[in-house]
């Protein structure tokens, strides 16, 4: 079996640039959703590791005494070092975790650099396709499927001090909103009641049109939608 020809500066100007585009194509699409890393952070990811892996490959055939090292070290350390900076765009608010994708596609950006270091660019144009296949079709799809789900806390002020929450309630899981606590505080002469809820909201439902659903019957006076810390 013949050995690979040996990476001129022309090639690792090219997957450089591959790379580059890789990068970019993937963090266009995070950037688009207003993720926390966005188009310049895939951009350098792809970019360091496409450099990192023509690194693996250049040391060997040029340092005589390297010839029989592992070209793969380089980039092993790269797949474990990524796990650090994808951690750091995961954000939880509550209840509710946020950034698991962008630190999938963080992690991704950094194969797509490595593969096309080692010069898989086919496998590298298929994993680009179904990458933004996955993050922008099956998006949608999922979203559909399976909306996800925020907790809040909806607190429901009255005028009243005795006010009937029936019809509020009504409203409530006629929308689809999933109640998972009551906590009713009757009000003094002077001051209205209060209905504190806490709720399990799917993505796709309107919350202002509700809000303003309840706050329209009986004698509500507010209506509080608050992330549940």
């Amino acid at each position: 079996m013949d050995s690979p020809a040996a990476l001129s500066e022309y090639d690792m100007i090219i997957r450089l640039g591959l790379g580059f585009l890789a990068g970019a194509i993937i963090g266009f699409e995070r950037s688009a959703r207003r993720q926390v890393a966005g188009l310049r952070t895939h951009i350098l990811i792809a970019t360091g590791s496409t450099l990192l892996m023509l690194l693996s490959i250049y040391l060997p055939q040029f340092y005589n005494p390297l010839r029989n090292s592992d070209p793969g070290r380089i980039a092993a350390q790269v797949v474990s070092g990524i796990g650090f900076l994808g951690a750091g765009a995961i954000i939880r608010l509550g209840n509710n975790v946020k950034g698991l994708t962008t630190a999938a596609s963080l992690w991704f950006a950094a194969a797509l650099g490595l593969a096309i270091g080692a010069g898989m660019f086919k496998a590298a144009g298929a994993a680009v396709i179904l990458g933004l296949f996955t993050l922008v079709i099956l998006s949608k799809l999922e979203m559909k499927l399976f909306p996800t789900v925020r907790n809040k806390l909806l607190e429901i002020s009255y005028r009243e001090n005795s006010p009937s929450t029936k019809e509020a309630l009504d409203i409530i899981k006629v929308s689809g909103i999933k109640i998972q606590s009551v906590d009713f505080n009757q009000g003094s002469k002077n001051k209205g009641a209060k209905l504190r809820l806490l709720v399990s909201i799917p993505s796709t439902t309107d919350i202002t049109s509700i809000a303003k659903s309840i706050k329209a019957s009986g004698e509500v006076g507010k209506v509080e939608i608050k992330e549940k810390y």
